[in-house]
Formats: structure tokens, C-alpha cells, sequence
């Protein structure tokens, strides 16, 4: 499936330098989820400390061939983001 141009995670501050060096995994997930606002990711980030709002280039993920998926609760799903896909907001 098609995602945005632009999808977001939220992440606790502690997670940033790890992730901006070896990409976003899914971790103890079967993939990494991703919010199509703002406000969710910061949301679902909160829940592990301060957060840090990553900003992913989706389309052009999409454009590279990988996968995405939309969960049924509006959830946007993928295997991994590699690091030339991340920004920092």
C-alpha cells in the first residue's frame, strides 16, 4: 500500500543517536510503527521518557521498494527504516 509522503515515530530521547546510526527496528514488534500526525507519534512516544519526534520520508521509502502496510487502527507498519530516511524535527 501507497503511504504518505511523509509518516512520523515517536521515540524517547535516549533512542535518537542509536537510531539515527542503525535505523528504526522493529525491536520486540513484528515491525515498525509509524503515525501519519504529529500528535500521535508524540503521543506514543511519551510513554518512554521525553520525546523526540522523527519525521520519515515514506515516499521515497515506498519509491525504494519497501513495504508498507495500514494497520486497522490507522497504524502504519513496515520491516525496518534505514537511516537516510530519518530526520530529526
Amino acid at each position: 500500500k501507497e503511504p504518505p509522503a511523509v509518516l512520523f515515530h515517536g521515540t524517547a530521547t535516549q533512542h535518537v543517536q542509536s537510531i539515527l546510526e542503525a535505523g528504526l527496528k522493529p525491536m520486540n514488534r513484528h515491525a515498525v510503527h509509524l503515525s501519519a500526525d504529529k500528535e500521535t507519534a508524540t503521543s506514543v512516544g511519551s510513554r518512554h521518557g521525553k520525546v523526540v519526534l522523527l519525521k520519515i520520508n515514506a515516499l521515497a521509502m515506498h519509491q525504494a521498494g519497501k513495504v508498507f502496510e495500514l494497520s486497522t487502527n490507522g497504524v502504519w507498519l513496515t520491516e525496518f527504516v534505514a537511516p537516510e530516511f530519518i530526520e530529526v524535527i
